[in-house]
């Protein structure tokens, strides 16, 4: 199975059918646009979101928050057999925007001194990471944050079959985390500890186990009790193995193989969907919430915010914009407009979620379907990237109320 990862730091393993997104032609072929604004009245967000569903993707949201407010564009529908348009602020999965919250749970644990960044992982985990030349004792809880530290992915271990067939039979199958690293374990490192950045979400499930280990308590309790509830983010979950979306909510297309059928897969697929690299569910005025909190300082204290933010290169090949590096489980992406923004983009079996702040506003982009051949997938994640910068350097003009 050939795999290969798109422009966004995603959860799923994007394999050069699923990951790329449909190609439905132009302006949705098929379906209406039923969240247009009539032509001259259109702002940039509208057409900039309109530009999206031009691309193929089915449904779009994008919510920006602002000093002077919110403000959101919609496009397509929300479902391909009713045509409703897709709700406002509706609940999403989020992939591995998760990242960010798990990461800020370890951070805080460091900030209590509960925990060193520099710990082995061997010393919460004995024994969990080893075979075939992975070693627990050499890699540092800091590194699985950073994607430093050279583990292998387990997810191409959990797709068996990457075909609409595939997807229905194996949706419903759970793994705990402990079986998806001992996946991980039969494949050798990508590289030695802290010497190259590769994404594995096989990091981010070791960071889960190492907040049980730690507090005695599972990582989404963690998040729930540290991030969700004082920030009262009412619509933010942390669902584990349950598989549906609460209302209301868009459904989520993929397209398996290029020009193949549309297959709703608005199930979660819970062999990767329910874990502590990318489980949560959340809506978009949540996401830029916790985004903004985040960047005020309100969920680090200014030394752990600032190793959250110290950051690698994240190589070329890897597909993310231009100039994009990563922190601890966090993104940094220039701004053509001067600075840049912090966030975390997340994806699965039809949608993809993009939020970003710039420390002053955020904006949160949702897609709910996926096409079959990357270069579509490329071009859409562009015109992502692009909507973000135009809604953040253009927020810059606004003032403040």
């Amino acid at each position: 199975m050939s795999m290969t990862r798109p422009r966004t730091m995603c959860r799923t393993v994007t394999v050069v059918a699923v990951a790329s997104l449909v190609t439905l032609g132009p302006a949705g072929a098929g379906f209406a646009a039923t969240a247009r604004t009539p032509p001259g009245g259109t702002s940039q967000l509208q057409r900039d979101t309109d530009a999206l569903h031009d691309d193929g993707v089915t449904g779009v949201s994008a919510t920006v928050e602002t000093p002077r407010g919110v403000r959101t564009a919609r496009s397509g529908v929300g479902d391909l057999s009713t045509v409703r348009p897709v709700p406002r602020n509706g609940y999403t999965r989020i992939g591995s925007t998760t990242k960010t919250f798990v990461a800020t749970v370890l951070l805080q644990l460091a900030g209590e001194g509960r925990l060193s960044l520099e710990d082995p992982v061997d010393r919460w985990l004995p024994g969990v990471v080893d075979g075939q030349g992975n070693d627990g004792r050499r890699i540092t809880l800091g590194q699985l944050l950073q994607h430093t530290s050279g583990l292998p992915d387990y997810i191409s271990d959990v797709v068996p079959d990457l075909s609409t067939v595939g997807y229905r039979k194996n949706r419903w199958t759970t793994y705990s985390s402990e079986e998806r690293i001992a996946f991980a374990m039969r494949h050798p490192p990508s590289f030695e500890p802290g010497v190259g950045w590769e994404y594995s979400n096989t990091n981010y499930i070791l960071v889960g186990m190492v907040i049980k280990a730690v507090t005695g308590r599972s990582w989404a309790q963690e998040v729930q009790s540290r991030i969700v509830r004082p920030l009262r983010l009412a619509h933010t979950l942390t669902p584990g193995n349950r598989p549906f979306l609460p209302r209301p909510h868009a459904r989520d297309y993929q397209q398996f193989e290029p020009g193949g059928a549309m297959t709703d897969t608005t199930i979660a697929y819970l062999p990767f969907d329910g874990d502590a690299d990318g489980s949560m569910i959340s809506t978009a005025e949540d996401t830029n919430r916790f985004f903004t909190a985040l960047a005020a300082g309100e969920l680090l204290a200014p030394a752990q915010l600032a190793e959250m933010r110290r950051t690698v290169e994240v190589p070329a090949d890897h597909g993310a914009p231009p100039g994009t590096r990563y922190g601890l489980g966090l993104e940094w992406t220039p701004l053509s407009c001067g600075g840049g923004y912090w966030g975390h983009s997340g994806n699965g079996f039809g949608y993809t979620a993009w939020p970003a702040s710039d420390g002053r506003s955020a904006v949160t982009v949702s897609l709910h379907s996926r096409p079959g051949d990357g270069n579509t997938e490329a071009r859409q994640l562009r015109d992502v990237a692009t909507l973000v910068d135009h809604a953040l350097c253009s927020s810059r003009d606004e003032g403040t109320p």
